[in-house]
């Protein structure tokens, strides 16, 4: 099966996932998709409730059929949820269908990005720096392994990550 020219981005929450893939899909004229606002609109719950409701295991289910479906999609920039690499189907349908962009930071820098955030069950609690660095070294490689290009966000603005995207995807058609 040949590669659409989808573009995925993965990585940790906080990673700027869905900030970067929605003014990349502007910058290359793509539809912009994020996994988990579609669960969110199709469900009409958001995900805290859903986790609170029907635990991470209900959350994973419903997080593969929309996968499922947006990467059969043509010409579109997803952001995946955090987790979503954790599904083995969910990483073959994404290597299937997509260049795949991982957005690696360091636990610190995702500590700071999601510092204020309420919206992230898996980080509520005491101690986030350790939940992120078990999270962390849990999908990392998943991560790694499913990745077409890495790129380390710590110490790049937005602009230079929007821009060393766009080259790699350039750089990757040209040759």
């Amino acid at each position: 099966m040949s590669k659409s020219n989808n573009i995925f981005l993965v990585g940790p929450m906080g990673a700027g996932k869905t900030t970067i893939g929605r003014q990349l899909a502007k910058k290359l004229s793509k539809r912009f998709y994020d996994s988990d606002h579609e669960i969110e609109k199709r469900t009409g719950a958001n995900i805290p409730l859903i986790f609170e409701i029907e635990l991470e295991e209900g959350f994973r289910k419903r997080e593969a059929k929309v996968l499922a479906e947006l990467v059969e999609l043509d010409n579109i920039v997803l952001s995946t949820g955090g987790g979503a690499v954790l599904d083995v189907d969910n990483r073959r349908k994404l290597k299937e269908h997509g260049r795949i962009v991982y957005l690696k930071s360091s636990p610190e820098k995702l500590l700071k990005r999601t510092a204020g955030d309420k919206r992230r069950p898996l980080l509520q609690g005491d101690d986030k720096l350790t939940k992120i660095t078990a999270i962390l070294s849990e999908r990392e490689p998943l991560y790694i392994e499913l990745a077409d290009e890495i790129i380390e966000t710590d110490k790049l603005s937005i602009k230079q990550i929007l821009q060393t995207v766009i080259k790699l995807i350039n750089d990757h058609e040209n040759s």
